[in-house]
């Protein structure tokens, strides 16, 4: 067919199934953002809080990139007078600080540790390559700020609270020096964030596949460099037995500390512990060896681009983001928010 040569299927990039938020982006394009589809009507938005949201993520200081944007937010549809109209929500963060020339060297010479091979096969060559394209960390601006306009939906007691909890396997400022140590060097390091959810009604949740901790799991491993994510007591939890892991009901039907936060799929009372442990940044400054597709040989290869050395401080509010995001979703799903 003429102009339409491709069979390959179109990719899309959504969370969600009753409140449906799809990225869109790249990026060293135009723009990023979020498209919102579901989201309740009348809920009054407050702008205070998105750019409060939108600063704890964006990149510039201290352990996070050296890319300098704004990230502000511009609320194209959806909203009115302040309020949410109940239509799909579109939202744009325009790209500011894009250095295109960094990334000069793909496809030919495929990054080690990156996507741009395996997504340069899949689209046929068409891919956005540059800073990672669609795959970068980066979009995750329109996930931060399409859960910033879902807080008003979610019930007051539900709380969500993220912490960086350790960067290379120490915590406080044992990691924060490793990990300046690394920058320094041109490396990176591993980290991880603690979440901790809890005020959740007792049954919220689904059985099997639309349980509380399958769904945050799948959500929370899309966020770029993540690894594993624990829910309790973990990989120690293989360690254990029975006796040990059971946790007792008391006379009032709660929990101690510690126990499970969601059995069967359905919050039980107790709150919910999870550990998201994020791998190294894949872009570093020393030099590493790769296969340039040009010359037929194993090259070395020097990233000029700017990185984050470390993802947990930058994955905190994104982790937050992700965990409001889906518990609106079951939310409305069990009919604990009225949508």
């Amino acid at each position: 067919m003429d102009g339409c040569s491709s069979s390959l299927t179109p990719m899309r990039m959504s969370l969600g199934e009753n409140v449906v938020v799809t990225l869109f982006g790249e990026s060293h394009g135009l723009a990023v953002g979020a498209l919102i589809e579901g989201m309740p009507a009348n809920n009054e938005i407050n702008l205070e809080q998105l750019i409060e949201d939108m600063v704890s993520r964006r990149p510039g200081s201290g352990l996070a990139s050296k890319r300098k944007e704004t990230d502000d937010v511009e609320i194209l549809s959806g909203v009115h007078k302040g309020k949410t109209t109940g239509m799909p929500i579109l939202l744009l963060i325009r790209n500011k600080d894009v250095r295109s020339k960094d990334y000069s060297f793909l496809p030919y010479q495929p990054r080690p540790g990156h996507v741009d091979h395996p997504i340069s096969v899949k689209s046929e060559g068409a891919a956005d390559l540059r800073g990672g394209g669609s795959f970068s960390a980066r979009l995750t601006a329109g996930l931060v700020a399409a859960s910033s306009i879902s807080r008003v939906a979610i019930p007051d007691d539900w709380k969500i609270d993220a912490t960086v909890g350790a960067l290379g396997g120490l915590e406080g400022d044992a990691g924060i020096a490793l990990a300046e140590e690394a920058r320094k060097a041109g490396d990176s390091l591993g980290s991880r964030v603690d979440l901790v959810i809890s005020g959740l009604p007792v049954g919220l949740g689904e059985p099997w596949f639309d349980g509380i901790e399958p769904v945050l799991a799948r959500a929370l491993m899309a966020i770029p460099a993540a690894r594993a994510v624990e829910f309790g007591r973990g990989v120690n939890a293989g360690l254990m037995r029975g006796s040990e892991h059971n946790d007792t009901w008391g006379e009032d039907m709660s929990l101690g500390e510690g126990a499970d936060g969601a059995l069967g799929g359905m919050a039980s009372g107790a709150p919910i512990h999870v550990r998201v442990t994020f791998k190294p940044p894949s872009g570093i400054s020393l030099p590493q060896e790769t296969f340039n597709q040009v010359t037929g040989m194993i090259e070395e290869l020097a990233i000029e681009g700017r990185h984050d050395p470390v993802i947990a401080p930058r994955a905190r509010p994104v982790v937050e983001a992700v965990a409001r995001l889906v518990l609106l979703d079951l939310g409305i799903q069990g009919g604990y928010i009225d949508e």
